[in-house]
């Protein structure tokens, strides 16, 4: 077994990159003895009678950082959907109110591209935080639009005015991919449930004349 120890330096400002270039110079170097070099990142090699490179220190770290970060966001996604699930009485509806989630990488990649950022586990922590906001406003405007039905408004009307109405209070909370979750939510509630549409809510809202 040999230690082979070194320190992040230059440019790059996270390991995962300078890691990643190279895994692709070791994944082309054959040894005498006809195979290549196995590499390892959060495992131990099984069989020591064959070479192997086990990365250690600060990208171990990093990988379980950002493994135990997607287990606990997939875990709570699973708690955000049975909440909802209990106010609303609705599988469907939870599942428009987080389609909204991928919105919130909006505004993520192109940032780090301008600013020469890598994305680090803080990068993670970030986009974690914004779905958070994201779910938030989508519940606030899902939430408004199932009350304006309940007032015998039109499946077409309530959707408008969740996404006017509401507009400033989603606004004063946050405004990343506000605009983005702003638009797609109530079009995504308005295609979920534009068969069911009620006829009596249309009925309500169609002017009746009345002859003197």
């Amino acid at each position: 077994m040999t230690y082979v120890t070194a320190d992040l330096a230059g440019e790059n400002e996270s390991p995962v990159y300078a890691i990643a270039r190279m895994n692709q110079a070791i994944g082309a170097i054959r040894l005498p003895e006809g195979y290549g070099l196995e590499v390892f990142n959060a495992s131990q090699p099984f069989d020591s009678t064959r070479y192997a490179i086990k990365w250690d220190g600060e990208w171990h770290i990093t990988i379980e950082v950002f493994r135990d970060l997607g287990l606990s966001f997939a875990a709570v996604l699973v708690l955000i959907y049975l909440l909802v699930v209990g106010w609303f009485q609705s599988f469907t509806i939870p599942l428009i109110i987080m389609a909204a989630i991928p919105f919130s990488l909006v505004g993520i990649p192109p940032a780090h591209a301008a600013m020469g950022a890598f994305f680090t586990a803080t990068s993670m922590i970030g986009f974690i935080a914004g779905a958070g906001i994201v779910v938030r406003n989508s519940i606030i405007l899902v939430d408004f639009i199932e009350l304006r039905r309940k007032e015998g408004l039109s499946l077409e009307q309530a959707v408008v005015d969740a996404g006017a109405v509401r507009f400033r209070p989603t606004a004063l909370t946050a405004a990343a991919s506000l605009l983005l979750s702003r638009m797609a939510v109530p079009v995504l509630y308005y295609m979920a449930h534009r068969r069911d549409a009620r006829p009596d809510a249309v009925a309500a809202n169609t002017p009746v004349e009345v002859a003197g």
